[in-house]
């Protein structure tokens, strides 16, 4: 509508105030024609179809339908406003003072804007990137770890040491008195997985099947029933069987669980090898995008808009809810969502929205876009870990949703390197197993 009266108050660096003019005789104009529309097709009591009298809908409703009118030219107009006067609105705007006068529709728009920051502190940065190579102990490990994920477990005749598997009956009491949770039959437990409370695992080391012992453990601290909390227990345990580990042989029926049907243990090798230097090139990449990110936010605090808060409040709990309901088999429907209060999400959303709105500015700012030729090189590697490679490329490359993904986390991948362009970064050598714990750490 070019005939608009606009008058925009900047109140703050991230709110607007809007106060819009709309000729009334535009909105008479709209009202009138939406009524005789409506003579059209509404189905009144005694008029046929298309023959209700035009004198007859204004008088039933046509105050309903001004007030339908006067609504949907708001809408119209506010964001008509807000995309000629290049306001970038966070959120829906907050519409109120509607009243006439002398012949126009007035009304005022608060709208919180997104923020406008000029970057600090690049050159003040410091950051640690943290680098690995693949040993070949590393790959023996890993080929030792593949074996006992597939272990079996053969009844023996000695003690119980790490690593055994015991059937067991126990019975814990407290003062004497048994506590809920504290008896179980033909339990069964890895010793030295860390699975019960400390102390338990240890007392049970040299057992033999058929032994009968009394332990004495001490819950922790912050163990999760209250009344169990620190209080010391004795435990009655009686081993009915034990068992060690068996690790499968490395032959030609363990190397086809991995794919490998020629070449034996050195195809393994090599393949285990590659898997394990794309885990730590992918390890390293979130590891200096992490510290680097911290590090732009921590020289760069500002206001955020209330909109953008909640809005990122509110995508975090429904991420949570869906990894639990997931987690649970729960109906997400359902779900209390008053069972995690926006206080539990606050600091890692305000960190989120600082970090989106310094993102993107850097991207404006340098006119960065997206690399093409890094998207499909990221596309084939990722590829690389299924059985068809082609068809997971083809699928990356032709779903625009899964590209656009992929795109994302490219431009933050250049947008990493331009602040690290600009800041001071050293190189740490570190173990394979310590650059996947720090990536990890990174994602949580």
């Amino acid at each position: 509508m070019s005939n608009l009266d606009v008058a925009v108050n900047v109140v703050s660096d991230k709110e607007t105030k809007l106060t819009v003019k709309v000729p009334v005789g535009t909105i008479q104009n709209r009202v009138e024609a939406r009524i005789r529309q409506t003579a059209k097709t509404a189905r009144v009591d005694g008029f046929r179809k298309g023959k209700v009298p035009v004198s007859y809908i204004r008088a039933q409703y046509g105050a309903g339908i001004q007030q339908e009118v006067i609504n949907d030219t708001i809408r119209d107009t506010v964001f008509e406003v807000l995309a000629e006067q290049k306001i970038r609105a966070v959120g829906v705007p907050n519409i109120d003072d509607v009243k006439l006068e002398n012949d126009f529709l007035v009304y005022q728009a608060t709208v919180e804007t997104f923020p406008e920051v000029k970057i600090q502190g690049l050159s003040d940065i410091e950051v640690e990137r943290q680098i690995a190579t693949v040993s070949d102990a590393d790959v023996d490990t890993m080929i030792e770890n593949l074996q006992k994920q597939r272990q079996t477990f053969e009844t023996k005749e000695g003690e119980l040491v790490d690593g055994d598997e015991a059937t067991f009956d126990f019975e814990g009491s407290i003062n004497g008195e048994k506590f809920e949770g504290g008896t179980a039959e033909n339990y069964r437990l890895v010793i030295g997985s860390g699975r019960m409370i400390p102390g338990f695992e240890d007392g049970m080391k040299g057992m033999k099947a058929g032994e009968e012992r009394t332990i004495k453990v001490t819950f922790p601290e912050d163990y999760q029933a209250e009344n169990l909390k620190g209080k010391e227990a004795d435990f009655k345990i009686t081993v009915k069987e034990v068992k060690e580990p068996k690790l499968p042989e490395l032959n030609e029926e363990f190397f086809e669980l991995f794919g490998v049907k020629e070449g034996g243990l050195d195809k393994l090798k090599a393949d285990v090898r590659k898997n394990m230097e794309r885990e730590i090139k992918s390890a390293s990449r979130n590891q200096i995008k992490q510290v680097t990110f911290d590090a732009l936010v921590e020289k760069n605090e500002f206001d955020v808009p209330k909109a953008m808060l909640a809005q990122e409040i509110e995508r975090q709990r429904n991420l949570m809810v869906q990894r639990f309901t997931q987690q649970f088999g729960a109906n997400p429907n359902t779900f209390d969502k008053s069972m995690l209060p926006d206080e539990l999400f606050e600091d890692q959303a305000l960190r989120a929205v600082r970090l989106g709105v310094l993102v993107g500015q850097i991207i404006d700012s340098q006119k960065l876009v997206v690399d093409q030729d890094r998207v499909t090189a990221f596309i084939a590697e990722a590829a690389e870990n299924y059985e068809d490679p082609a068809e997971v490329i083809e699928y990356y490359t032709n779903d625009k949703k899964e590209r656009a993904g992929i795109e994302a986390v490219v431009l933050e991948d250049q947008v990493v390197e331009y602040i690290l362009s600009q800041a001071k970064v050293t190189d740490k050598e570190v173990k394979y197993q310590d650059l996947l714990a720090a990536a990890q750490q990174a994602q949580i």
